[in-house]
């Protein structure tokens, strides 16, 4: 079921963007590679990743990316459009860690028919408490006042 979209009027600056957490499994890893089509023996082939002394698969830095988009669209809904998202990584996935990525409201402009916000999200890896992105930019969005 696709969540209702909120309504531009109930945000706030300082409001909490939901969690969410994502299990990263070398079988996501593989169906990632194959939807980006980018098929370097890194993001799924243990033998090659173990040739140079990594525990596993390295996921996409890509992935992550969708992961934020994710969980801004799990929030605002179907008629959110994100316009702008940029991230930074600050460590390597593999398979089996589990993301948790959260955030906060950090601008909102309206206008006319649609309001801006900014925000701040940060991906973590709970279980290892390495931090994954010091931050991922998710603004402006555009959101429909409807």
């Amino acid at each position: 079921m696709i969540a209702p979209t909120i309504r531009a009027d109930s945000l706030r600056v300082g409001q909490a963007i939901p969690p969410l957490e994502r299990t990263v499994s070398l079988v996501r890893m593989i169906a990632y590679a194959g939807a980006t089509w980018d098929w370097h023996r890194l993001h799924y082939d243990p033998g090659y990743t173990a040739a140079r002394n990594l525990p596993g698969p390295i996921a996409d830095g890509q992935m992550f990316g969708a992961v934020l988009a994710e969980a801004l669209l799990d929030w605002l809904g179907p008629r959110a459009f994100i316009r702008k998202l940029s991230f930074r990584l600050r460590g390597m996935v593999f398979p089996d860690d589990t993301v948790r990525c959260e955030g906060e409201v950090t601008a909102i402009d309206a206008e006319k028919d649609r309001t801006h916000l900014g925000g701040q999200l940060t991906c973590t890896l709970p279980r290892a408490s390495r931090r994954l992105q010091k931050y991922a930019t998710a603004a402006p969005l555009a959101l429909s006042r409807n």
